[in-house]
């Protein structure tokens, strides 16, 4: 039905694909600031796997609700709205993007902690190095206390991800 060009095929995804590329670019370069579509399309795509990964976590774990869906879409709306905001600070501040940049990257690593501790409580712990499970111990430990406080069943954890306390004693001076 539709003719090659270029050696792709053109199919109704990549139409599809295309139109909505194409009507999304200039509003996220108005909104977001112009140059900024990679940036914004990695929180994008940082927050879609932070979604897969929470879901499947759930599942596992038994907690799923559309309740708790619900307040991940106000909370995707509040991620992608504050990068707009940081936009405007450094439009009135007359500054290259500082604010834009910052708030973005820190969304993105904050969200890929998420995702990945998402992931590690999915069961998916072992394509997760070590040193990447160290980084995230506080995001683990947070969302173990979350999902037991909307009725999982505590698990116990295969290994220690929390960090020992060390059991060397002082000496006391009793003077």
């Amino acid at each position: 039905m539709f003719k090659p060009i270029f050696n792709v095929d053109i199919t109704p995804g990549t139409t599809i694909a295309g139109a909505v590329g194409a009507f999304l670019a200039p509003w996220i370069g108005l909104i977001y600031g112009e140059g900024r579509l990679i940036p914004i399309l990695l929180l994008m795509v940082v927050i879609g796997l932070d979604w897969i990964t929470g879901i499947a976590a759930s599942h596992k774990d038994t907690t799923y609700s559309s309740e708790y869906g619900m307040q991940g879409v106000l909370r995707t709306l509040f991620l992608l709205a504050l990068p707009v905001l940081a936009n405007l600070l450094d439009m009135m501040l007359a500054m290259p993007g500082l604010f834009f940049y910052a708030i973005t990257i820190g969304l993105i690593y904050h969200t890929w902690q998420s995702l990945t501790a998402n992931a590690y409580h999915a069961g998916w712990g072992k394509w997760i190095p070590e040193a990447v499970v160290k980084l995230i111990e506080s995001e683990l430990k947070a969302k173990m206390e979350r999902a037991t406080k909307r009725g999982a069943e505590p698990k116990e954890p295969t290994e220690s991800t929390e960090p020992t306390e060390s059991t060397d004693q002082t000496e006391r001076n009793d003077s």
